[in-house]
């Protein structure tokens, strides 16, 4: 009933034998075949995976992305042209006040 050629340990348990051969009796009518590591294709239909895995995540993912980065981008330009206007001759005119006030030391908007 020993497994093994090593004598019983009680305290670590009983040595079955090396890696492979476990003590058991040998297997019969079990039959496996095995292909070459250089004849397997690892990366077989990956490219056109690829594109449609790809094509599917930014479709469920364009409306989590593109209307916030749309409104950032109209509303950074809108701030760029209003600041170039109140930095220009025309939208110092527009706003008489603030420049007769800024030019006599008076307080000035922010």
């Amino acid at each position: 009933m020993a497994g093994g050629s090593e004598p019983l340990d009680y305290k670590h348990g009983q040595f079955l034998g090396p890696w492979g051969n476990l003590g058991s009796q040998t297997q019969k009518g079990i039959v496996t075949y095995v292909l070459a590591a250089n004849r397997q294709r690892p990366f077989a239909g990956a490219s056109r995976a690829m594109v449609f895995n790809t094509y599917r995540r930014c479709k469920a993912q364009f409306l989590y992305v593109v209307p916030p980065l749309a409104f950032g981008y109209l509303l950074m330009t809108w701030a760029v042209e209003k600041n170039h206007f109140y930095n220009s001759k025309e939208g110092q005119i527009h706003e008489p006040e603030v420049s007769d006030e800024a030019t006599q030391g008076g307080p000035v908007r922010g």
